[in-house]
């Protein structure tokens, strides 16, 4: 069996994660190693930035060091709360967010770079300044108000219906890019959004950075 060279911290969730989703390890063409986090539900994570799962992350992610990944991230991009206090820890690189992606979007593609994320009430300038991304233009929106979404992905009191969520990242991505036609490109926070990037597609060409390309790019440098 081939070694695992990217190691996964997971979120405490229950829903269903579709291929394309970082849980699903058919999105990758390489084998991961998941670890879940217990406790770190995504009420605590997005909602409360809970400090105290600090340390279960610390404990889960050198767990996975120990087992000889190479590199570690998470199934949740609001983890970029706590990057650099989990990065020091740590003797292999460390990737909490997609939002990391930032500085390389605005130097590749220019400012204002748009970001969609699950939850636009709860994403701070701490996190962005965790992941030094606080000084760049950027112009979020969340998914706050989409019942599908936020009723499987955020509050887990509903079964995830895929068809309903595509439904929903295709109309605030038009939104987005309607009430913003100067955005250079789109950040997608949120782990569980990349299985709907072919409907954001359908209406915008910008460039579309989410956990996958990062994940995949760290890859090809182990």
């Amino acid at each position: 069996m081939i070694q695992a060279k990217i190691g996964i911290l997971m979120l405490d969730t229950q829903f269903h994660r579709p291929a394309g989703d970082i849980g699903n390890k058919d999105t990758f063409s390489f084998p991961v190693l998941y670890k879940k986090v217990k406790g770190a539900s995504p009420s605590r994570v997005v909602i409360e930035g809970d400090p105290d799962l600090l340390k279960p992350f610390i404990q889960s992610a050198k767990e996975l060091e120990a087992e000889g990944v190479q590199a570690i991230t998470t199934s949740c991009g609001f983890l970029a709360l706590f990057q650099k206090e989990i990065q020091k820890q740590l003797r292999v690189p460390f990737y909490s967010s997609s939002l990391l992606q930032i500085p390389l979007a605005c130097t590749a593609a220019g400012e204002p770079i748009g970001v969609l994320t699950a939850s636009k009430t709860s994403l701070t300038e701490a996190h962005f300044k965790g992941v030094n991304a606080h000084r760049h233009h950027v112009i979020v929106k969340g998914m706050d108000c989409m019942p599908a979404f936020s009723g499987a992905i955020i509050r887990e009191d509903r079964d995830l219906d895929e068809a309903a969520v595509s439904k929903e990242m295709k109309q605030a991505a038009a939104d987005f890019v309607s009430k913003h036609p100067d955005l250079k490109a789109l950040v997608l926070e949120c782990t569980n959004m990349p299985p709907y990037k072919h409907v954001i597609r359908e209406v915008t060409d910008l460039p579309i950075y989410d956990i996958t390309t990062l994940t995949n790019y760290m890859y090809l440098t182990l």
